[in-house]
């Protein structure tokens, strides 16, 4: 295929970013039969980072798979205020993982971090782990902190949490790549959208170490409940914005 012929096939897909999208799919195919592969895919609504098999995040190159979660560029905003809060040889816990994008750029910014995260999608658990071997990171298969080391307790200096946190009512809305081909598990987030979030803030106290720090995204919307939820939990939290991406982060203490 031309690139002309790759363009048109995926506008007629209804790709916004047809240009970009035909480009990356021309670099990364090996031969014609590949690409003619790949476009179909995409045209298809298969998200264009499980088609090439990778996701740019914090300009790193993040491997993903079909039936993982695509790590979204609003989340760089977390990783902002995460890395600014991790001193050098700080123990790191990514929950609710995904691919490993989060923990893996977080921890490439902090000399000698000490890495852990777990996520309850086996898909995800795998590719996770594929991402974490580059900084030695350890990652575990479970719900939330069921299947934490024990010795974990207390010691955790930087807890990142990117929880499901669309309303269930909401989650027919959401864009088809999303919609069809990210696990529910990943995007749902109860009624309101902060059930994980309760679940994730009652226990936090207990991981992290003194003056730790619960990093959590959610919705402009859903601020104001999200910080009760975590203060309700014994942490003292703070809200912060970033209206360029649209992102809106919730960093909750320990005392």
């Amino acid at each position: 295929m031309t690139r002309a012929g790759v363009v048109t096939a995926l506008r007629a897909a209804g790709c916004v970013f047809a240009e970009d999208e035909a480009d990356l799919l021309i670099s990364t195919a090996r031969h014609p039969d590949e690409l003619a592969a790949m476009v179909g895919r995409r045209a298809a609504g298969l998200p264009v980072e499980h088609v090439v098999g990778w996701a740019e995040f914090a300009s790193l190159r993040v491997a993903v798979g079909p039936g993982v979660f695509v790590p979204r560029r609003r989340t760089e905003f977390l990783l902002r205020h995460a890395a600014a809060l991790a001193r050098p040889g700080a123990v790191l816990l990514d929950l609710c993982c995904g691919s490993g994008a989060l923990g893996v750029a977080l921890a490439t910014a902090v000399p000698g971090a000490e890495l852990h995260a777990a996520d309850v999608d086996p898909a995800a658990v795998r590719c996770a782990r594929r991402n974490l071997r580059r900084v030695g990171g350890r990652v575990y298969r479970g719900d939330l902190f069921a299947p934490l080391p024990t010795a974990l307790r207390g010691r955790v200096d930087v807890l990142t949490a990117n929880v499901p946190y669309v309303p269930t009512d909401d989650i027919e809305l959401l864009p088809p790549e999303a919609r069809d081909h990210e696990p529910r598990v990943a995007l749902d987030g109860g009624a309101d959208g902060l059930d994980v979030l309760r679940r994730v803030a009652a226990e936090a106290p207990r991981w992290l170490a003194p003056g730790g720090s619960l990093l959590t995204e959610t919705s402009e919307r859903q601020a104001e409940r999200a910080v009760r939820t975590v203060a309700a939990g014994g942490l003292v939290p703070r809200v912060e914005r970033d209206d360029d991406l649209g992102a809106t982060v919730v960093v909750a203490t320990a005392p």
